[in-house]
């Protein structure tokens, strides 16, 4: 016990990238600490160089939230973004890491674990723990025709999409295991449910992914999550019925309830999105009984819901007979997240996801989790407005989730958004706005002299585009506030270039004095 106390009684604070660690307190054991550090340095470069820098790899955690295993995956993951891991550094052993760090064994190897499940790192028997590396993303297919020019035209922020690079490796690889292994005619015909059924299995996994108990039977494919709501709505609303959305919703969904000859209700929402008090109300004096609403990473504001607040909204579905649709596509960028709708009110929710938020976003395969008694309503609706999606389409989402690369493709993902949002909050500094850090776009609030549209086109005339609130507003004109998507652009530096203009726009508002409506 009192070797226990007294190893630890210092805490190690070494930066990532300095090869020497310091102690904050305790200075006998940093001394002690230092020479067992230094012994691993001068032992281990005899068999990998590469080992004896990741030896000494001991990240500074004291002041991160949370519990210390996932502040130590977080450092991790920044790591690894930065560049200070690199794909295939072996990461010190977990014993060694834990008397660093003053932490007990257990908490670096749940560390380790959690990371592992990420996608972060990749563990082998006998040899140790590895930073994983990926895919290969600089194998393409030579003479794409559809690759569209990443350094022309207008800066785009409008879209909300992930990063168009990074699967072309991948891709090469997984159409030439599908032509070897026969039968590929059978792609262009028509589907049975056998080829189905192995398609939903692999949904049901994708959505497992996202903390859902998911039976496979009750997975609908779809071309893409879009398609996915839309087949919820048709299959739930009739002429005259009322769909309740959050006040700002995703654009899209407005124009499928005009289609469907029902009528949108708002209803409030605040930082954390759908306000409980407003939904009941709204379900008093509506009578609806369908609920649209993104609890996580909600476009255009960025919010996400405690958990708390989603068991609020489940009491409410549970207290007006309510179904909510989860449209839950961000659903896998963040790291940690509240558990989904559809965990904790499985027969009242509808949970929509795809692959093309989170993978890739041509991938336009979605899948949908529906309560068994909705399940052949939504797979008509499926049918009735596109038969079914591309067999290739799906087999191709569906070897990549088998396989682990649809994770590592994810994981890609999160690592390139957490870098334009840490791009962002430099050169956006002093603005006001919302973001995750793990987010695809971010929720720009503008100042007193400018109007969402008319900043929207004045951006537009310099070389921008971007979305203003009056797009999601659901009856009104919208906040001032514009939304930005960071990640689909493919350079840095028009990235940077978009965001600076922006910038300029924000900081003429307040040189000049006339006002701009």
């Amino acid at each position: 016990m009192q070797a226990r106390r007294r190893r630890r009684a210092g805490r190690w604070c070494c930066e990532p990238s300095l090869g020497t660690p310091r102690a904050a307190t305790g200075t006998g054991v940093a001394s002690a600490r230092s020479m067992h550090i230094a012994l691993i340095s001068l032992l281990l470069p005899q068999y990998n160089d590469s080992i004896a820098f990741m030896a000494i790899w001991a990240p500074s955690i004291e002041q991160r939230p949370g519990t210390r295993a996932s502040a130590l995956v977080e450092a991790m993951a920044e790591d690894i973004a930065a560049g200070r891991l690199q794909p295939g550094d072996r990461l010190p052993p977990q014993r060694d890491l834990a008397y660093a760090l003053g932490l007990s064994s257990n908490t670096v190897m749940r560390a380790y674990a959690e990371a592992a499940k990420r996608g972060y790192v990749v563990g082998e028997v006998g040899r140790g723990t590895y930073v994983r590396r990926p895919v290969d993303l600089s194998a393409g297919l030579p003479g794409a025709g559809l690759a569209r020019p990443c350094d022309e035209g207008p800066i785009d922020f409008s879209l909300n999409l992930p990063f168009i690079g990074g699967a072309s490796g991948a891709l090469s690889q997984t159409l030439a295991a599908i032509a070897g292994a026969g039968g590929l005619a059978s792609y262009l015909d028509h589907q049975d449910g056998q080829s189905r059924s192995r398609h939903q299995v692999a949904g049901a996994t994708w959505v497992s992914r996202l903390g859902v108990k998911a039976n496979d039977e009750n997975v609908i494919l779809t071309n893409g999550a879009q398609q996915g709501i839309f087949a919820s709505l048709l299959a739930m609303l009739r002429p005259g019925d009322t769909l309740l959305t959050e006040e700002l919703t995703y654009p899209p969904v407005k124009a499928m309830v005009r289609r469907l000859g029902a009528r949108m209700r708002p209803v409030a929402i605040d930082a954390e999105g759908l306000v409980p008090e407003a939904l009941d109300a709204a379900c008093r004096a509506s009578g609806a009984r369908t609920v649209y609403c993104t609890p996580t990473l909600h476009t255009p504001t960025t919010a996400t819901m405690s958990e708390a607040r989603r068991r609020q909204i489940a009491a409410v579905a549970e207290t007006h007979g309510l179904t909510l649709v989860e449209d839950d596509v961000f659903g896998l960028l963040p790291p940690e997240r509240p558990q989904a709708l559809a965990a904790l009110a499985p027969d009242r929710t509808i949970l929509v996801t795809s692959v093309s938020k989170s993978v890739a976003p041509g991938l336009r395969i979605g899948y949908v989790l529906a309560p068994e008694a909705l399940v052949p309503g939504i797979r008509a609706a499926v049918s009735l407005s596109s038969w079914m999606p591309p067999p290739l389409m799906a087999e191709i989402a569906s070897r990549w989730i088998g396989d682990g690369t649809a994770l590592e493709l994810n994981n890609r993902q999160r690592l390139h958004a957490a870098r334009r949002q840490a791009m962002a909050q430099e050169l956006l500094a002093g603005c006001e706005f919302s973001a995750d850090p793990h987010g695809l776009h971010l929720w720009l609030r503008l100042p007193d002299r400018w109007s969402q549209d008319a900043f929207a086109a004045a951006a537009e005339r310099v070389g921008v585009l971007l979305q203003p609130s009056s797009v999601f507003a659901a009856t009104s004109r919208g906040p001032a506030a514009v939304r930005l998507c960071l990640s689909h652009e493919a350079s840095d530096e028009r990235v940077a270039r978009g965001l600076a203009v922006v910038m300029d726009l924000l900081e003429k508002a307040e040189r000049d004095d006339e006002l701009v409506v």
